[in-house]
C-alpha cells in the first residue's frame, strides 16, 4: 500500500537495526511517550530486536488509561440522570470506573452514544433540543483542538443544551514528573508525534535542557520508531541533550498555529490528576471564561464522587514505567481485554493490552 509499505521495509529495518548495535556502547534506557508507539514496538517485534541494547520502558502515553477515575465515576453519574445522553468514543465505553463502565451503564438504560467526532455529538443534542446532550472530552492535546471548535460550534448555533465533560491532559509536564522520581532509569524519549504535530516540539527542547536528555519525534510506523531509536542512540552516545525530529513529514517545530489558536481560545492550562500517578501541576486543560458555560461538571451535580482502584492493580506503575505489565500477578489471569482492572489492559493504546494481544506474557503471574 502506498505510503505505508515504505515504512516497513524489512530490508530497511535489518539496516537500521544493526545501526542501533553497532553504534550502542552499553544498553540505554528509553521511554516511548505514546500507547499507538508501544503497539507498533511491541507488535511488530521491535523490543525484542533490540533488546540488549534498548531497554523499551512504556510511559504514559494513553489518554484513555489516565483519565482521573473521578472523571470516569462522574461520567457514568451525569449519563443516569433523566432526560440526558452521554457521547463518548468507543474505547471509555469499556474503562472500568470505581464499580461499573459506561457499557454497563448503557445496558441498564443510559443512553449513552458512540461518536467518531464531537461535531456528532453537537448534531445530537440540535436533534435533541429537550434533552441535555454531554460529549466526555477525553485526550493528549492532540484532541483538544476539534473539542473546542465542537464548542465554539455549539455556541454559534446556539444549541445550549451542549456541554462538554472535560479530561484533557498535556504531556510534557507528566514526562517532568517522571524525570523527577528518584527511581526513573530513562536516558532518553521517544516523543508522541501526533502531540507534536498540534504543539511543536518548544516545550521538549526545554526539557531536554532541564533534565539533560535527549528527545526524538517520531512516527508511528517501524522504519519511523527504528529511525528514531537510531538518531536516539546517536545522541545518546555523543552526550547531546537536545530534540531531534525524526517525524518531519508532519512535525514543525512550532507545529499547527491554527490549530493550536482554537484551542487556546477555548480552554486554558490547569492542574489535573493522572489516574495511576496523582496530581501533576499545570497538566490538564479547563474551559476559560465565558466558555465554562458549557462545562458538564458545574452544569450536573452528581454530589459527592468517592472513588477505589483494585489493590491488585498495578496500573499506575505501569504508566510511570516502573514496571511491566507482566510484573502485575493479575495480568492475564483477573484482569484481560474482557474483563479488565485497569484501564491500560482495556484501551486500544494501553501497554497491558499490547502486551496481552501480541503474547509478551512470559514472567507473568499466572500466564494465559
Amino acid at each position: 500500500m502506498r505510503y505505508v509499505d515504505e515504512f516497513r521495509d524489512p530490508r530497511l529495518a535489518e539496516g537500521l537495526i544493526r545501526g542501533i548495535k553497532d553504534n550502542a556502547s552499553h544498553s540505554w534506557s528509553v521511554m516511548e511517550v505514546c500507547g499507538g508507539q508501544t503497539h507498533t514496538l511491541i507488535r511488530s517485534g521491535i523490543d525484542e530486536l533490540v533488546s540488549g541494547t534498548i531497554d523499551l520502558i512504556h510511559g504514559p502515553g494513553c489518554p484513555v488509561c489516565v483519565t482521573p477515575l473521578e472523571k470516569i465515576d462522574r461520567a457514568q453519574a451525569i449519563a443516569r440522570l433523566d432526560d440526558t445522553i452521554l457521547c463518548s468514543y468507543g474505547d471509555m465505553l469499556r474503562v472500568p470506573g470505581s464499580e461499573r463502565d459506561l457499557l454497563t451503564e448503557k445496558a441498564n438504560g443510559a443512553d449513552v452514544r458512540i461518536v467518531y467526532s464531537p461535531i456528532d455529538a453537537v448534531r445530537i443534542a440540535r436533534e435533541n433540543p429537550g434533552r441535555e446532550v454531554v460529549f466526555f472530552a477525553v485526550g493528549f492535546e492532540t484532541t483538544a483542538p476539534a473539542n473546542a471548535m465542537a464548542v465554539k460550534v455549539a455556541a454559534m448555533q446556539g444549541v445550549d443544551n451542549f456541554s462538554v465533560l472535560v479530561s484533557h491532559v498535556r504531556v510534557p509536564p507528566a514526562i517532568s514528573v517522571i524525570l523527577a522520581d528518584p527511581d526513573c532509569r530513562v536516558n532518553g524519549f521517544i516523543a508522541p508525534g501526533h502531540v507534536c504535530s498540534i504543539m511543536g516540539y518548544t516545550e521538549y527542547e526545554e526539557l531536554a535542557a532541564q533534565h539533560g536528555v535527549p528527545f526524538v519525534v517520531t512516527g508511528f510506523e517501524p522504519l519511523d520508531l527504528l529511525q528514531g531509536l537510531h538518531m536516539l542512540v546517536e545522541m545518546l552516545e555523543s552526550g547531546r541533550n537536545e530534540v531531534a525530529n525524526q517525524y518531519t513529514r508532519s512535525v514543525r517545530r512550532e507545529g499547527n498555529e491554527s490549530a493550536r489558536a482554537v484551542m487556546d481560545e477555548v480552554f486554558e492550562v490547569a492542574d489535573m490528576v493522572w489516574r495511576g500517578i496523582g496530581p501533576i501541576p499545570e497538566s490538564g486543560l479547563r474551559l476559560r471564561g465565558d466558555w465554562r458555560r458549557f462545562d458538564a461538571t458545574a452544569r450536573f451535580d452528581v454530589g459527592t464522587i468517592e472513588v477505589s482502584e483494585p489493590e491488585v492493580c498495578i496500573a499506575g506503575a505501569v504508566l510511570r514505567g516502573l514496571s511491566r505489565p507482566t510484573d502485575c500477578p493479575a495480568f492475564g489471569a483477573e484482569c484481560t481485554p474482557e474483563s479488565p482492572l485497569g484501564a491500560p489492559m482495556v484501551s486500544s493504546e494501553g501497554a497491558c493490552a499490547a502486551y496481552h494481544a501480541f503474547r509478551r506474557q512470559e514472567g507473568a503471574g499466572h500466564g494465559v
